[in-house]
């Protein structure tokens, strides 16, 4: 996938339609009139930008993802850690525990990731 920008409303109006799909246009229509005090054609015109950004389609008025939530996220993190950090993930980690520290919970979640991408390495 190419790599796609979001502005602030735009990733706010994804989500939306992450967390309702499938959703018809004209629902979406009703929930950003509440959520952002949008008009109909602002909240197609939006719809429009994501769909040419390749994240989602409308199927005679049905809206679904072309890629999922965690995917785009997902490729979000790496572009940030290769664009920041030269793609090192233990210079992320420094920077991001530098001034903060991690919860037991937060710890163990980590070693149980690390310890899958092990074991998928090895397969």
């Amino acid at each position: 996938m190419k790599e796609v920008q979001l502005g602030v409303i735009e990733a706010r109006y994804a989500d939306m339609i992450w967390e309702h799909e499938p959703v018809t246009s004209s629902e979406l229509v009703k929930m950003t009139a509440v959520a952002f005090g949008w008009k109909r054609t602002t909240a197609h015109n939006v719809l429009r930008r994501l769909i040419e950004k390749g994240l989602f389609r409308n199927d005679n008025g049905t809206v679904t993802s072309v890629i999922c939530r965690e995917e785009f996220y997902s490729l979000q993190s790496r572009k940030y850690v290769e664009d920041t950090f030269e793609g090192s993930l233990p210079a992320f980690i420094a920077a991001f525990t530098k001034n903060a520290s991690l919860t037991a919970q937060e710890a163990a979640e980590i070693h149980r990731m690390i310890n899958e991408a092990r074991e998928e390495a090895d397969e």
